[in-house]
């Protein structure tokens, strides 16, 4: 439903053209917004007025009219000003007031359809019933952004407004995409795609919407976005792969700030190991040991190794240890785990153990 501030905004600018005072009120004769400060004065008069058949009349020498919304009584205007024209103003402005309220129904409507279309509370007849009443295109390509905020608690309610407003106003003209919030922290836009539109299309999307927020709303965010769908029907499934992108980018991709569901790797794997098969794997791995055994030392070792490629001479470098140092390093590491991550298969088995007991660790500390 639109919001008194939406009202108050719209008479103060119409205000600002006609030179006339509004005052919008609704039926149980409270006001709403205005633009005079004696509109109290009037709250009897308007509920005499909501009680009469009358639509319209003249008290006062202020104009009263009903709006309303598909036959419903939403709000009674009161325009105060003095000339011949100020009937027709009055009947301008109430035009304005009365579609104003109706797009905002609309778009409350689309608000709450996305949003159960999202969290997949609608039934497959009532998806294209109600698409069809929105005038919604059911056939379309479409992909899910999430968009997720940070901060502090106090400041959630503030910081995601201001990424709200932001994410809306880069996508204000494009009528066929839906923005909305599904919590606190989470913003979710449902973008149509053209013909030509592909996967680097989406990656550029969302870097402009993190370098946007980055940038306006001075808060830090993450995006990731699922694939690309072809029916309304899917539209939760390609929400569903964005959530689970997000939450994969959290566990192993801590250093990316944008995350594809077709580009997670490895990581889409474990993430849907059940936790006793990774402890028994973990188990197996590091022959009992835990990788938070491990000194900070011997892991920023092991993580400078893989990132090298398993070149001994370039990590030695980077680490500015000798060769020999590193050697010694390795072969501890070995001693302790089995494991030679010289070598290609146990190096692989080493860093599928230290994503999986990333996993563990995440679970634990977000479900458990």
């Amino acid at each position: 439903m639109i919001s008194n501030q939406i009202i108050q905004n719209t008479i103060d600018g119409i205000k600002g053209i006609v030179r006339v005072d509004i005052c919008v009120m609704d039926i149980e004769g409270k006001i709403a917004a205005t633009t005079f400060e004696d509109a109290v004065n009037f709250e009897k008069d308007v509920v005499f007025f909501i009680d009469s058949p009358a639509d319209s009349q003249e008290v006062k020498d202020v104009h009263f009219i009903k709006l309303y919304d598909e036959n419903q009584l939403e709000f009674v205007m009161l325009v105060k000003g003095e000339g011949e024209d100020v009937y027709l103003v009055t009947k301008l402005v109430a035009f304005q007031l009365q579609n104003l309220i109706v797009a905002y129904k609309e778009r409350y409507d689309k608000d709450n359809f996305i949003k159960n279309l999202l969290l997949d509370n609608l039934l497959l007849v009532d998806i294209y019933n109600r698409a069809k009443k929105l005038h919604i295109e059911a056939n379309a390509r479409r992909v899910v952004f999430l968009i997720e905020t940070e901060g502090d608690i106090e400041d959630i309610e503030r910081t995601e407004y201001n990424a709200l407003e932001v994410v809306r106003s880069l996508f204000s003209t494009r009528t066929k995409d839906f923005i909305t919030a599904v919590d606190e922290r989470s913003i979710i836009l449902v973008k149509e795609l053209k013909a030509t539109e592909g996967y680097n299309d989406l990656y550029n999307t969302a870097k402009m919407i993190l370098d946007m927020l980055n940038m306006e709303a001075m808060t830090n965010v993450h995006v990731s976005y699922g694939t690309i769908v072809e029916e309304l029907k899917e539209v939760s499934r390609s929400f569903k792969e964005a959530k689970m992108a997000l939450a994969v980018g959290k566990i192993f991709y801590t250093d990316k700030s944008v995350i594809a569901y077709n580009n997670l790797g490895i990581g889409r794997l474990i993430y849907q190991l059940p936790i006793p098969l990774c402890n028994m794997f973990i188990k197996e791995s590091f022959g009992g040991q835990d990788i938070e055994d491990f000194d900070e030392e011997t892991l920023s070792t092991i993580v400078k190794f893989f990132e090298n490629s398993l070149n001994i001479s370039e990590t030695a470098r980077q680490l500015y240890i000798h060769r020999n140092t590193l050697v010694y390093r390795l072969d501890k590491i070995q001693k302790c785990t089995g494991l030679d991550i010289r070598v290609f298969e146990d190096a692989i088995t080493f860093k599928i153990a230290i994503m999986v007991s990333k996993y563990m660790k995440y679970m634990e500390n977000n479900i458990y």
